[in-house]
């Protein structure tokens, strides 16, 4: 919660400092200019890069697999995209590194290893663990009996 709080306080501080230190340098108008340049750029990137996502998703369904990092992409350009329409250089930075493929797949790789545990103990099927193993098979055999 309390970082929550930071975050709230300390953003506006830092595009305000941005706003102010780049307008002092180039003028007030080419400023503003600068920031809504940004902001539209910043949506046609998205758009562009979330049919590419829309595509992968589809092809990935069409496969039979769970397009699970392709959805969590979408999060995050998602993310991307609200951080580039709030007026601003800081949150604008975030949002384009939101939108840089392989740092997006960095983050989303991240986030998985930090928040999901795989039962033998390994980071899922791109692991090394799991790679130098082998699959975990066990093999047996089964027999109905009827209660009858």
């Amino acid at each position: 919660m309390k970082i929550l709080f930071l975050i709230f306080l300390l953003v506006p501080i830092i595009e305000i400092y941005f706003l102010i230190e780049i307008g002092e340098v180039i003028g007030a108008i080419p400023t503003v200019f600068l920031v809504v340049f940004t902001a539209v750029l910043g949506v046609q990137l998205l758009r562009f890069q979330g049919l590419s996502a829309l595509q992968r998703v589809q092809a990935s369904m069409a496969r039979g697999e769970m397009p699970a990092v392709e959805l969590m992409e979408g999060v995050v350009m998602l993310v991307g995209g609200a951080l580039l329409l709030t007026p601003g250089f800081f949150t604008d930075a975030l949002g384009f590194l939101c939108l840089i493929p392989p740092l997006r797949q960095k983050m989303i790789r991240s986030v998985i290893s930090r928040f999901i545990r795989f039962p033998d103990g390994g980071g899922g099927p791109s692991s090394s663990q799991s790679q130098s193993h082998g699959p975990r098979t066990i093999e047996g055999e089964f027999h109905k009996i009827d209660d009858d």
